[in-house]
């Protein structure tokens, strides 16, 4: 994913947390914010430790970051997202990691083609 789809800033995150809109499913919490005059959406990800060790927990950040990567075009460019990334996600593949994703951009329309 390129830089420039990414939020990085601790002040980004703390302003995606206090006044965007959340939601979840059993494996992934999703954050996301509206912003005008934006070329295209951003991404935060975030896995915690309990998740598992540091090898686990970047193999989850590149499922993440690849189903993005493949969704780019459905999703709303106007968007910053962050996504949290629950204790069931340590034992999913890939393409389950792409469908809870995908289950939840299109349960909360945040998707523009479904």
């Amino acid at each position: 994913m390129k830089k420039e789809y990414r939020v990085k800033d601790n002040n980004d995150f703390q302003t995606i947390f206090k006044r965007g809109k959340s939601f979840a499913n059993r494996q992934l919490v999703i954050y996301y914010m509206k912003k005008k005059d934006q070329e295209h959406f951003r991404v935060g990800l975030s896995v915690g430790k309990k998740v598992g060790n540091a090898v686990l927990r970047n193999r989850i950040k590149r499922y993440l970051r690849q189903a993005f990567h493949e969704l780019e075009k459905d999703i709303d460019s106007s968007l910053d997202i962050i996504i949290i990334a629950r204790q069931p996600t340590k034992d999913m593949n890939f393409f389950e990691v792409k469908k809870s994703l995908t289950h939840l951009l299109s349960k909360e329309r945040l998707l523009k083609r479904r």
